[in-house]
């Protein structure tokens, strides 16, 4: 299959398999607020977290395994320009910086590397909280029915 017509059938599970786990909880920001570290890389779906400045302050097990990117490297980095230079734009990052309240899915397309990843992204944010979360899950962290 070519590598349009991959991303055409990932892109297709993400939009019709529920999200079957903890990402979808309503009550998602307050609770990795109030999680350990040890807490939020035992998560089975990646988890980014970032202060006002945009430095990356949370990375969890699942993200970096499943990006490939080392926590030392990432942790303390600019998430918009050094670690993921692919949302620095009006879909993820512009969300973040208009919005003090935030609760947003979007269906998005990461491209580390030039290698397109179709992913599902939660973005959170609340006036007040200590940091904002990119939540993020891939095909392969979706319960198969």
């Amino acid at each position: 299959m070519d590598p349009s017509g991959r991303l055409e059938v990932v892109t297709r599970i993400l939009q019709t398999a529920p999200m079957q786990h903890a990402s979808t909880d309503p009550d998602l920001l307050e609770q990795l607020e109030s999680m350990s570290p040890e807490a939020i890389d035992e998560l089975p779906f990646g988890v980014i977290g970032f202060d006002a400045d945009e430095m990356v302050r949370v990375y969890n097990t699942h993200e970096s395994e499943t990006a490939g990117l080392d926590p030392s490297r990432v942790l303390g980095s600019h998430l918009f320009v050094e670690v993921a230079p692919c949302t620095n734009n009006y879909l993820v990052a512009e969300r973040f910086r208009e919005c003090d309240d935030l609760d947003e899915e979007l269906d998005y397309v990461f491209t580390l590397r030039m290698r397109p990843t179709p992913v599902r992204l939660r973005l959170l944010a609340k006036a007040g909280a200590n940091l904002r979360y990119m939540v993020v899950v891939r095909a392969a962290d979706v319960p198969k029915n």
